[in-house]
């Protein structure tokens, strides 16, 4: 599949975007070079392969969700800067 200028023109309209003449011929480039590789991609004969969402086999990486230790009420307090009570204490946010 080839790409001209036009067509590079015709999506930036379409995008309203604005190129300079320089743009378009890079742009114009780099698209047909995309575009050179897509076809040489479809010329690969993937018949027998399975579909995949990945290249690479992927484990999953969760942990098993047990129970475990958490801080106490004073230690989670420890290290606030302002605490009333129970509580940390922070500036109001809504009037």
């Amino acid at each position: 599949m080839k790409i001209d200028k036009r067509e590079v023109e015709y999506v930036a309209h379409l995008a309203r975007l604005d190129f300079s003449e320089e743009e378009k011929e890079r742009f114009t480039s780099q698209l047909d070079n995309i575009l050179m590789y897509m076809d040489k991609l479809n010329q690969v004969d993937t018949s027998g392969v399975e579909p995949m969402s990945h290249a690479i086999t992927l484990v999953n990486a969760f942990r098993d969700d047990k129970v475990g230790e958490s801080l106490t009420h004073g230690l989670s307090l420890a290290n606030a800067p302002e605490a009333r009570g129970d509580c940390f204490s922070v500036p109001k946010v809504i009037e």
